[in-house]
């Protein structure tokens, strides 16, 4: 029986699509105004005569990203030579649960209760203003405020099981800052 020789295949992988995301360039200047560039393309702040500011962090961030609506890579370079990288992901879009129903209407047997959540608070210092703050058991995420302090509600009613089985804590972790946080829930 005669066999063909087999012919070496000339297909290759194809080439990868670079993921293309705004660029956007901060630099601190010695009078610790920032100034600010998008993909090469000067990035003025909102009101004439001011100027992005360590303040204004958060302001620009959400400006740069449209509110979060898109991501984008941000460079911050400090004035002694530290280039800081990182991408602004954007916000998770959260879907609304039932609506609650009617307070007029009476139920039969089989009317559905709704629950009042039961909020806890968690709090702590040291972001930076407006970035994106992990929560972990990952139950959301939040924003830190102008301050640097981010605060998140969380139902306790969904973390039961969590507070009954686990550790009983929660983690706030800034996505830029790298800062920390434990909390024991009560």
């Amino acid at each position: 029986m005669h066999r063909k020789p087999l012919r070496r295949s000339t297909w290759q992988e194809p080439e990868q699509t670079p993921i293309a995301l705004p660029r956007a360039v901060v630099t601190v200047t010695d009078d610790g105004e920032l100034d600010v560039t998008v993909d090469g393309t000067a990035f003025p702040p909102p009101t004439d005569g001011q100027a992005w500011t360590r303040s204004s962090f958060g302001t620009l961030l959400d400006a740069i990203s449209e509110a979060r609506a898109t991501a984008v890579r941000i460079e911050v370079r400090e004035t002694d030579g530290s280039v800081f990288t990182d991408i602004i992901r954007t916000r998770r879009r959260i879907t609304p649960g039932p609506a609650a129903p009617e307070s007029g209407k009476q139920g039969g047997k089989h009317a559905t209760r709704t629950r009042t959540p039961e909020l806890i608070e968690v709090t702590a210092d040291g972001y930076v203003p407006g970035e994106d703050v992990a929560v972990a058991v990952i139950a959301s995420h939040t924003d830190a405020a102008w301050t640097g302090r981010a605060r998140t509600l969380l139902d306790k009613t969904h973390l039961d099981p969590v507070l009954r089985d686990g550790t009983g804590e929660v983690v706030l972790l800034g996505r830029i800052s790298g800062t920390v946080h434990v909390r024991r829930l009560p």
